[in-house]
Order: C-alpha cells, then sequence, then structure tokens
C-alpha cells in the first residue's frame, strides 16, 4: 500500500482563499481550508460561499493545482453552522477529498458524518479527526475506529487544554497526547499534532516537532509557511534511518528464524515494520521531488 505523506498540515482562513491557492504550493503534504476557528462568527456565510468552490478550483496552487493535498475544516457537526457546511458540500455535487472534524466526542458522531457522505455519493472522501475535548479523550479508542473513512486523527491541544484548565506546554498535556498516540496506533492512523502559535520561534517548533515525532506522532500542523520545512525536516527519514532500515529489512530477509540479529542486536517484526514504514515515507519525499 503506498505510503501517504501527512508530514505537514496548513491551516488556512475560509475567507482568504488568496492564501489558500499560495499555500498548496508552498511545501506543505496537506493544506486544510478552515470554516471554523479561522473565521469570525459573522463571516461564516461569507467563508463557506467562498471556499467551498475553491477548494475545488484546480487552477490554484499553480501548474497542476499545487502539490499538497486539500482538506476543508468544517463547523462543529452538532451544530446549525456545521450541518449548513455539510449541506452545502452535499449540494456541490463534488466529493470533497477529506474533510477535518471538530469537537467530535464520540463515534457515533464520526458515523453520522459518514452516512451524510454515503447519502451524497461520496465514498472517496476522508475524514480527519481532531480530538480536543475530554470526552473525545476518553473515547478516542472508539472514535479512531469509527470509520473506514478516518485516516488521520489532530490533537487539539488549545480547546483541550481550557477544558481541564491546564496549561499548553508539553509536560502539561503529555498523558491527554499518550492516549492519542495510542488509539491512532491502535487504529493503524496518523496523528498530527497541534500547531506552534509562534511563528519566530523556530526553535521552539523544532523542540516540539522532535518530541512529538519521539512519541509516536506522525507530523503537526502549521498556521503560517515559514513553519512547514522545519516541520517536514523532522517528520522525514534521515539519511542514517534510511540506511539503518535497509540494513535491517536485509538483515531480517535473509534470516529464517523470524528474527536476526544485526550490530549484536535482535530485529523483531516489530522493528521491521517501522523500517518498512521509514522507506515508504522516503520513497514518496523522493517521488515527489521528482514531479
Amino acid at each position: 500500500m503506498e505510503q501517504t505523506l501527512r508530514r505537514s498540515l496548513l491551516f488556512t482562513p475560509g475567507l482568504r482563499t488568496d492564501r489558500f491557492a499560495k499555500a498548496l504550493s508552498g511545501g506543505a503534504d496537506m493544506v486544510c481550508i478552515d470554516l471554523e476557528d479561522g473565521v469570525a462568527p459573522d463571516f461564516k456565510n461569507e467563508a463557506r460561499d467562498k471556499a467551498i468552490p475553491a477548494l475545488f478550483d484546480a487552477s490554484l496552487g499553480g501548474t497542476g493545482g499545487g502539490s499538497a493535498a486539500r482538506a476543508m475544516r468544517i463547523n462543529p457537526i452538532k451544530t446549525q453552522l456545521g450541518m449548513r457546511d455539510m449541506l452545502a458540500l452535499g449540494d456541490y455535487g463534488t466529493a470533497p477529498p477529506a474533510l477535518l472534524l471538530p469537537k467530535i466526542e464520540s463515534a457515533e458522531d464520526v458515523r453520522w458524518v459518514a452516512e451524510l457522505l454515503d447519502e451524497a455519493a461520496y465514498p472517496e472522501t476522508r475524514l480527519m479527526v481532531i480530538i480536543e475535548t475530554g470526552r473525545a479523550l476518553e473515547a478516542a479508542l472508539d472514535i479512531a475506529g469509527a470509520s473506514a473513512r478516518i485516516d488521520t486523527l489532530l490533537f487539539g491541544a488549545a480547546d483541550l487544554s481550557a477544558e481541564l484548565g491546564s496549561s499548553l506546554d508539553w509536560e502539561a498535556l503529555h498523558y491527554a497526547r499518550g492516549r492519542a498516540v495510542h488509539a491512532a496506533s491502535s487504529a493503524g492512523l496518523d496523528l498530527i499534532d497541534v500547531p506552534s502559535l509562534d511563528i519566530k520561534d523556530e526553535e521552539g517548533l523544532r523542540r516540539e516537532a522532535h518530541l512529538a515525532q519521539r512519541m509516536g506522532f506522525t507530523g503537526k500542523a502549521a498556521i503560517h509557511p515559514v513553519q512547514i520545512a522545519p516541520i517536514n525536516e523532522v517528520f522525514s527519514p534521515s539519511a542514517e534511518t534510511i540506511d539503518f532500515a535497509r540494513r535491517v529489512i536485509a538483515a531480517y530477509e535473509a534470516s529464517d528464524a523470524g528474527v536476526a540479529l544485526l550490530d549484536g542486536k535482535v530485529v523483531e517484526m516489530p522493528v521491521v515494520r517501522a523500517m518498512r514504514r521509514a522507506l515508504a515515507i522516503a520513497d514518496k519525499i523522493a517521488a515527489g521531488s521528482a514531479q
């Protein structure tokens, strides 16, 4: 199965379709046009009217419509705004490639959206679910397995910390991140970390990205194009990792015992799976660079 790149996810506000156009060619793996947090309440309808046509506009983003995968974050599905977003997408007549679902709190919430997409005959639309409430954190395992449409979870630290009464720093939300990692890995999903809000602090961004990558996250969201290159770098296999992965796989495949010995260490299937995934990501990056 082809490895899809989801190292970086760049948000752009729904009213600013000019930013969406630029973002598509800015190096992010995914670009999400945002109808929720990125739009003030009085402008929700205007943003929807602008953003939905932009989502499908192949001329945006330069030649070929830009290299990034496209997505849209709708308003919470249990609100009138969220339902209007879904109905407008259904009426548009073209399947959205991916939807980000905020404020999801149960597997049933996800299944409801999936049923609406089924009714609209949009079988290819993927779902990306944000874990950003206490109830979502408690139900994360069930949410992750709620629909075959889900390919990604996102960790929403800002809303979650506000609900928990905690700070936003890494240590305060370590337990919550761990639950998100557990849920995503159990369902075989990618997991995207919350954006860093200080766009001038590249050192802090890299620190957060490295911590997330070590913990099991597969990518990180961004709010500005300057954050994309550092994020992509952190979540891309290094040359040393690629070389080690090839050696691991070669040693394992040369063994007929179900395990192998490399540099004095035992190599078993979990390590092999991780190394195969690293090589799949490296191959995808190389393929994208060659285009």
